[in-house]
């Protein structure tokens, strides 16, 4: 996940929607935690910053004062933590962090060395506990860490997969009585409606389905590599089914999100958003939202895809919406626009 203005946008938009308290970033070496944390932080927050300066050691920096200490020293058998520096000013420093003035702070990176120290342990407990944090972990085996990323109030991006294992099922199965004929192909400034769900959804899932009852949209995608299931089942819940079934969903997948295929105005910035909740906050139904008004597309945890599979007769995912109404969690759309659908020509 490149860092970029628009990502960060995303993310910010899925951890503000989740409730959680803090966002950790997390991954394995080197793929981007520290650039994606300077994307996302405003300049000059309060915390702490830790670099590896080759053949020297590890240093780490106070970003209110500027002090730096080093915390680990080159040794024959690797790098080995400096414990005085980290119980010490290391751990000071995260205590003053904890005192400054404003909501959030920033800790960039805690990894093993950081971990060897019981009183940096215990300052940063208490830091969570003053503050909001917003924090790059090394991805390591280590108690601490997996501590910090399982925490329930932290909104937890793994980098290494940042969308989890995912699924989409684009309802495409709309016969058009209003519009007069099957305006899934219909022209809309030079593409086919149904590309606009296509281009939305395209390479931020696992496994991905269009669910047809047209040919000519079957074909479509198949010249694009998109997998189709083509069928002639009448109902709403046949369609759901069948996309499911399409995806194995039963195997592995940690949620599916239902995207329209006649939604013309929404943004890939938002299907990102719904990724990134039920990828770094699963359990919930997270559903596109205007204010108070609800949309699609949604996206359903795992849980929830037996009841997907056993819907009433000519019902859709609303119907798990309706008998689970606590869990449903709203995700912001930038305009109103983005839940409008296609039902007329005129439209």
């Amino acid at each position: 996940m490149p860092a970029s203005v628009q990502t960060a946008s995303c993310i910010w938009n899925s951890f503000r929607s989740s409730g959680k308290r803090h966002l950790i970033l997390t991954g394995s070496r080197g793929i981007g935690k520290t650039t994606l944390l300077h994307a996302l932080a405003p300049e000059g927050l309060p915390g702490v910053t830790t670099w590896v300066q080759r053949g020297q050691g590890v240093f780490l920096k106070e970003n209110a004062a500027g002090e730096t200490v080093q915390i680990g020293r080159v040794a024959p058998e690797g790098m080995r933590p400096d414990l005085d520096a980290l119980n010490g000013f290391g751990a000071a420093a995260l205590a003053r962090a904890g005192q400054a003035p404003g909501e959030w702070v920033s800790v960039d990176e805690v990894g093993y060395l950081e971990t060897g120290s019981p009183a940096y342990c215990d300052a940063l407990r208490a830091l969570l506990d003053q503050k909001r944090v917003l924090a790059v972990v090394r991805r390591q085996d280590l108690p601490l860490l997996q501590e910090l990323c399982r925490r329930p109030d932290v909104f937890c991006l793994d980098l290494d997969q940042p969308l989890g294992q995912l699924g989409c099922v684009v309802m495409a199965s709309g016969l058009g009585r209003r519009f007069g004929g099957n305006k899934l192909l219909a022209d809309l400034e030079g593409k086919p409606l149904v590309q606009y769900a296509l281009d939305a959804t395209g390479g931020l899932f696992a496994r991905r389905v269009v669910v047809t009852r047209h040919a000519d949209v079957a074909d479509l995608c198949r010249a694009q590599g998109v997998p189709v299931v083509l069928h002639s089942q009448p109902h709403r819940s046949d369609t759901v089914r069948l996309g499911l079934e399409a995806l194995n969903a039963g195997s592995g997948l940690d949620g599916c999100l239902f995207c329209p295929g006649d939604q013309p105005l929404l943004t890939r910035e938002t299907v990102l958003s719904l990724a990134l909740c039920g990828a770094c906050a699963p359990g919930p139904i997270w559903r596109a939202a205007w204010q108070e008004k609800p949309g699609a597309p949604v996206l359903f945890p795992a849980w929830a895809f037996e009841d997907l599979m056993h819907l009433p007769q000519g019902k859709g995912g609303g119907a798990v919406i309706r008998r689970y109404p606590d869990r449903v969690r709203p995700v912001p759309v930038r305009s109103p626009q983005e839940l409008a659908d296609v039902d007329r020509p005129e439209d």
